[in-house]
């Protein structure tokens, strides 16, 4: 029995009950059918000796099942429960505000509850993402010729000493150097394969990354250095354009991602990651005939490093490259969805 798991007991307890409290624990797959569900599901409760449990979908998938029609297992999880929402978009709002615990009381939200969403979701508390947020737009007024007095104050800090620290700890410089420095916008998209890390400055998206990468930190700070750049968290229109995109690349539509792109590497990454881009939809070339497209085809082993090396998954197809002998490898965001991804593309599958 997989660790992460209720007991078996349990799990036929709650599909039984279409206990709803369940769904993201465990997901069932029903082996008469071929299909797997959420433990909530409304369909018809299978017989417990047709029923085998899941702790992730990626298990489930690669044991044959397809997602249910009803249920939707695959849809996007983590969206925050409405009241969390609803302080979000407050935030953006109101980027400057100084937030207190007394706020979140006087909206009905619970300080501790707050800290502990934000903790699991994004590995910060909600205070650190909303004086990140006010940093964000302070180096943008410093940046536009605002004076660093006047722009401390108007971020909510109530001291210039307080906002130097600040500001020297997230961007390691003082405020006036500081401002001179890109900012690169951050935002967590949400997506049928799991939450996304996006990043784009005013030229182009610059990063896209699914959030659990174990390479992830050090490909931002890559990213950072690169482009002399602070990473903060907050809204840009490329943003909105990428996510916009990429909900109808994961319903199948077959549109071309149009947003523009920032991609700083080297001579040879640069060669890799626009061959890349030039490999359709629905089909996969191996390492070696990635090389020969360069011009350089004893180069695999250089451009597998390239293609680990990219920073904006999707929108640069890493995953359309494939082994010599047609198996899946070397895929940053995991070789599961890899597949998937490979699979949407053929149109075998849609994820929305």
């Amino acid at each position: 029995m997989n660790p992460q798991l209720p007991s078996r007991v349990e799990m036929l307890r709650a599909v039984n009950a279409r206990d709803r409290s369940y769904d993201g624990i465990f997901f069932l797959g029903v082996r008469s059918t071929g299909i797997f569900c959420r433990p909530g599901c409304p369909a018809r409760t299978p017989l417990p000796e047709n029923c085998e449990f899941f702790a992730h979908t990626r298990d489930a998938l690669f044991s044959g099942y397809r997602p249910c029609l009803r249920c939707r297992p695959l849809d996007v999880a983590g969206a925050p429960p409405v009241d969390i929402h609803d302080l979000l978009q407050r935030v953006d709002a109101e980027p400057e505000r100084r937030w207190r615990a007394a706020d979140l009381r006087a909206l009905g939200l619970h300080p501790d509850r707050v800290r502990r969403w934000f903790q699991a979701r994004h590995g910060i508390t909600f205070t650190a993402y909303a004086r990140a947020r006010r940093l964000n737009r302070a180096l943008q007024s410093i940046r536009e010729g605002g004076r660093v007095t006047d722009t401390a104050w108007e971020t909510g800090y109530e001291s210039l000493s307080g906002f130097s620290e600040a500001l020297h700890k997230v961007a390691g410089d003082a405020p006036k150097r500081a401002g001179a420095r890109r900012v690169i916008h951050l935002r967590r998209l949400l997506s049928p394969l799991g939450p996304l890390l996006a990043g784009a400055v005013d030229e182009g998206l610059c990063l896209l990354e699914f959030a659990e990468r174990r390479m992830l930190e050090r490909q931002l700070g890559t990213l950072a250095r690169r482009l002399d750049a602070v990473l903060l968290p907050g809204a840009h229109p490329l943003l909105d354009q990428v996510e916009r995109e990429l909900e109808s690349y994961f319903v199948g539509t077959g549109a071309p991602f149009t947003t523009p792109l920032l991609l700083p590497g080297t001579p040879f990454q640069l060669k890799v990651w626009e061959e890349l881009r030039r490999i359709p939809a629905g089909t996969a070339i191996s390492y070696g005939e990635l090389a020969a497209r360069i011009g350089q085809p004893s180069a695999s082993r250089s451009v597998a490093r390239a293609n680990g090396d990219n920073r904006v998954a999707i929108l640069v197809p890493c995953h359309r490259v494939i082994g010599a002998d047609g198996s899946l490898t070397g895929y940053g965001g995991g070789l599961w969805r890899k597949q998937r991804l490979l699979e949407l593309e053929q149109g075998r599958e849609r994820l929305l």
